[in-house]
C-alpha cells in the first residue's frame, strides 16, 4: 500500500487537522470542501448557486492535483443546511460533471463550518 498526501494551492488550504486529500494506491479520499476562495480563504460572495459552484471548483482543483479530473469521482457526499437547495445542487453538479454521475448522498444537517450552506467530500478512483 502506498499513501500520498495531495495538496494544491488551487483549493483552500486545510484549516484543521486534516489534508486536502489522501491517495492510497489508485483511490483518492477528498476532504470536505466548503465554498472558500483559495486565494483569500474567505467564503465566496453570492447566492447559494455561487457557493455550490465554488465547492465544485475546489473539488475539481484537488482532483487535478491528484492526477485526474472531477469526472473520476466515484462517490460524493453533499451536506446541506437546507434540503430545499437540492435542485440547485443538481444543476450545478451537472455544470461540472458529466454522465455517468458518481454515487451520491445528500443530507440536511444543522450547521457547517463558517456558517456556510454546503459542503461536499468525495472519493475518486484513478
Amino acid at each position: 500500500m502506498s499513501k500520498e498526501i495531495i495538496s494544491t494551492t488551487n483549493a483552500p488550504q486545510a484549516i484543521g487537522t486534516y489534508s486536502q486529500a489522501v491517495k492510497v494506491d489508485n483511490t483518492v479520499y477528498i476532504s470536505g470542501q466548503i465554498p472558500l476562495v483559495p486565494e483569500t480563504m474567505e467564503v465566496v460572495e453570492g447566492d447559494f448557486a455561487e457557493n455550490a459552484r465554488q465547492v465544485f471548483k475546489n473539488l475539481a482543483a484537488i482532483t487535478e492535483a491528484a492526477g485526474g479530473t472531477i469526472n473520476d469521482i466515484v462517490k460524493i457526499n453533499i451536506f446541506l443546511t437546507d434540503l430545499s437547495n437540492f435542485a440547485t445542487v443538481n444543476e450545478v453538479m451537472a455544470e461540472f460533471m458529466s454522465q455517468p454521475y458518481p454515487a451520491r448522498a445528500a443530507l440536511q444537517i444543522s450547521a457547517l463550518p463558517k456558517g456556510v450552506e454546503i459542503e461536499a467530500d468525495a472519493v475518486m478512483a484513478l
